[in-house]
Formats: structure tokens, C-alpha cells, sequence
């Protein structure tokens, strides 16, 4: 009789610990993302549906991030992940410089503030235009990455590549094609 009582004892203790454990690592756990807040409009409660998503940051050095969608659906299996619809994008960077994103789809997530854009990506900065299906944003690891049937026109040139990849903070670009065989295109507007 006394083996039963510590055995349910035991267990109660274990479910306990786990539970606080559980409640620790993901509710009371400081998250390393600075300046992020996230507003709805309404709240969809039948499911994981968000509707007018907005979430705002900025990064250390002065320069701001905007995103806005029409609706979210928050991963089941990871939360930090939310799947975005009619995606735009506005960054202010610290020069007063500003881009936008607009893109069909997304994928955002909260801890480290990265970004996948895709099907029908259009980014605009001053007189730069940039069409593409894939654009992976990254303040994790600083780079923009733009790919599949590309299109970069200024206003000079039309520029035709599989893959433009820039260095957000010192804007070096690498314009390539995956089939070394081919080369990029690029034509004179005029």
C-alpha cells in the first residue's frame, strides 16, 4: 500500500517538473529579438488564422523593418513561424533610404526576424526595380538573396540572372546564373 502511494507521488512530481519546464522554455524564456512588436486587427479564435498581421523591429544599426499582411496562420509545430498572404514589406534603413517588398506569400519568423518571400516578388529601391519567385531576407546573416527568373531594371539597363545575392549592410552584389554554360543578360533601355 505504501508503494502505491510514493509510485502516484512520484509520478505527480514528474508531471510537475515537466509541466514547469514546459512553461519555462516557452513562455518565460527571454528571447534574443529587440523591438518587435506585433499588432492584428482582428483575431480569428476558431483557428491559428491572424487577419491584418503587422510586425515592426529594428536592428542595432537605426534601421527599421515593417511587415504587413493581409492574413497569417501561425505554424502548429512552430510557433515562432507564421505564414504570411499578400506580403508587403517596408524598411527604412538609417540613411532615410527606403525599400519595399511586396510578394504573394511568406514566411516569417519571430526569434530571428528572417524573412522568405515568394511567387510574384517585386522590391523597389530608389530607381532600382527587382522582379523574381524567391526572395530568402536574412538580419541573421545580412543577406538578401533574389532567385528564380529574376528581372533588375534601373533606369539604363534590364538585367535578366538566376540568382542576385547583396550583403545588406555593404551592399556587394553577386549577379549569377546556376548553368555556368549561360550568362547573365543585360540590355542598354535605350
Amino acid at each position: 500500500m505504501l508503494s502505491k502511494k510514493i509510485v502516484k507521488i512520484f509520478f505527480i512530481l514528474l508531471l510537475l517538473i515537466v509541466t514547469i519546464i514546459y512553461l519555462y522554455s516557452n513562455f518565460f524564456k527571454k528571447k534574443n529579438v529587440k523591438n518587435v512588436e506585433i499588432t492584428s486587427n482582428e483575431l480569428s479564435y476558431k483557428s491559428n488564422i491572424i487577419e491584418n498581421v503587422k510586425y515592426e523591429s529594428s536592428d542595432a544599426n537605426g534601421n527599421k523593418y515593417t511587415i504587413n499582411a493581409l492574413k497569417g496562420e501561425i505554424d502548429y509545430t512552430n510557433p515562432n513561424i507564421i505564414y504570411l498572404t499578400d506580403v508587403n514589406c517596408l524598411i527604412v534603413l538609417s540613411s532615410s533610404e527606403i525599400v519595399t517588398i511586396t510578394s504573394n506569400y511568406g514566411k516569417y519568423n519571430s526569434l530571428n526576424l528572417d524573412t522568405i518571400f515568394n511567387d510574384n516578388v517585386i522590391i523597389n529601391y530608389l530607381d532600382n526595380k527587382i522582379t523574381g519567385e524567391y526572395l530568402d531576407f536574412s538580419l541573421d546573416r545580412n543577406t538578401m538573396i533574389i532567385s528564380q527568373n529574376v528581372i533588375y531594371l534601373n533606369l539604363e539597363n534590364i538585367l535578366k540572372a538566376d540568382v542576385i545575392e547583396m550583403n545588406i549592410e555593404t551592399k556587394d552584389t553577386k549577379i549569377f546564373m546556376y548553368d555556368k554554360d549561360k550568362k547573365v543578360n543585360i540590355k542598354n533601355r535605350n
